[in-house]
């Protein structure tokens, strides 16, 4: 019989979901109130599998975790929260839970994930790394998103941000690349170094190799002075190459031999620099695909994809899509001095009905777009900009003061009586 602890302070909803998911005569369900209740329940007989809350009455979830850890590394956790916070999850995958579930439980979700720890546990009984917590990133630069997608995600950087490898990160334009590359970062041991980003795309050949690498004095027209690149300047730190598929392949080279040697000339010099940078590489290009038509060098590639982080298009992220609003709404409601607190049930459906091509920067640019145009507190669809691809019109600014289409919205929500 699989024993399962769960160590969560709500009095009863959960827990009997989760005795629910799991027959008696073949899962024996205890329940712990408390961080020390279920510490003192693990000291005493050591569970097969735990699943925690991360938020308990006497500590965090987090806290209770290490200590777990401390009394036997062997028992996969996971983590059960009504938390939406992608830090947590990342910081909970970082230091070695098993996985992490969110609030309202899929009890079909939950029986899967517990089914694969309780074979995992019997396999393989490796304790799991604790690692200290880094610092909390800026409130603006989160990642927002629940989907399954996204947790993975912020599973795969809690399990690669310690880790001393180069990332890859693939998506769509617009998708957030360089928010997980800063999430990478912040959440690994080179948190206190510097953090460089350059879009390769953006910058001319002969510029690109003097940005990265530096140049000596009369390397080319115009060089009057050595200067240092972003290589030489970040030691110790980690830099973010976006749009690498747009590399030329002569500067491939360079970057192949610093991710091998970490080590490479000024451009117009001979002497060898030497340095320490972890490299994180962005791309909404397929680059597997380019090295085949001879378009990427399929060395630096295999070196680049030793890990690969994979972002969904905002198309594929289900919910996620009122939780972004809801998020950018606030966000720019202050920066933009507007009073708009909540989006109406047909704006609402008018941003789902949209195929999103430019992904969350495109979501952003039109929320932007209608807070500028909005007046009063809720966002009506009249406020929207045009969506090229969904149903109904979108040209249209509200006439002045959007008066009569407040009252219109009224009528239609509340009744011809209204």
């Amino acid at each position: 019989m699989a024993d399962i602890l769960h160590i969560d302070d709500d009095p009863d909803l959960i827990p009997r979901q989760v005795r629910l998911a799991f027959p008696a005569h073949t899962h024996c369900v205890e329940v712990a109130r408390t961080g020390a209740e279920g510490l003192a329940r693990v000291r005493a007989d050591p569970p097969d599998v735990i699943l925690l809350d991360l938020r308990l009455p006497d500590q965090s979830g987090l806290e209770t975790y290490q200590a777990i850890r401390q009394v036997d590394g062997r028992i996969p956790v996971i983590f059960i929260t009504l938390a939406r916070s992608a830090d947590s999850a990342i910081e909970a995958m970082r230091q070695g839970a098993y996985d992490y579930l969110f609030k309202p439980l899929d009890l079909r979700e939950l029986r899967r994930v517990v089914d694969e720890a309780l074979e995992v546990a019997q396999r393989m009984r490796e304790p799991a790394l604790i690692a200290e917590t880094p610092p909390d990133p800026d409130a603006d630069g989160a990642i927002v998103g629940s989907c399954p997608a996204m947790r993975e995600v912020y599973k795969a950087i809690g399990r690669v941000a310690a880790q001393n490898v180069p990332v890859l990160i693939t998506g769509e334009s617009g998708t957030g690349k360089e928010l997980v590359a800063r999430a990478v970062y912040q959440h690994g041991p080179r948190a206190r170094a510097p953090f460089l980003a350059l879009n390769c795309a953006a910058i001319p050949e002969q510029l690109l190799e003097s940005e990265l690498f530096g140049h000596e004095k009369g390397a080319f027209t115009g060089a009057d002075r050595r200067r240092i690149g972003k290589f030489e300047q970040c030691s110790g730190g980690t830099i973010l190459l976006d749009e690498i598929g747009d590399m030329p392949l002569a500067l491939q080279a360079k970057v192949l031999r610093l991710v091998q040697e970490q080590a490479f000339e000024r451009v117009g010099g001979s002497e060898t620099v030497r340095t320490d940078v972890r490299l994180i590489a962005a791309t909404h290009r397929d680059l597997k695909t380019l090295s085949a038509e001879g378009k990427f060098r399929p060395d630096l590639y295999y070196r680049l994809g030793v890990f690969t982080i994979h972002l969904p298009p905002l198309r594929e992220r289900g919910d996620d899509l009122p939780m972004l609003v809801r998020h950018y709404l606030r966000r720019y409601s202050q920066e933009l001095r507007r009073d708009v607190r909540e989006v109406a049930p047909e704006a609402m459906e008018r941003l789902r009905d949209h195929s999103w091509p430019g992904n969350v920067r495109e979501l952003q640019n039109v929320l932007k777009q209608a807070l500028l145009r909005a007046s009063g507190t809720v966002l009506l669809p009249a406020f929207l900009p045009e969506l090229p691809g969904t149903p109904g019109e979108r040209g249209a600014a509200p006439p002045a003061g959007a008066g009569p289409d407040l009252e219109a919205f009224i009528r239609q929500r509340l009744g011809p009586d209204a």
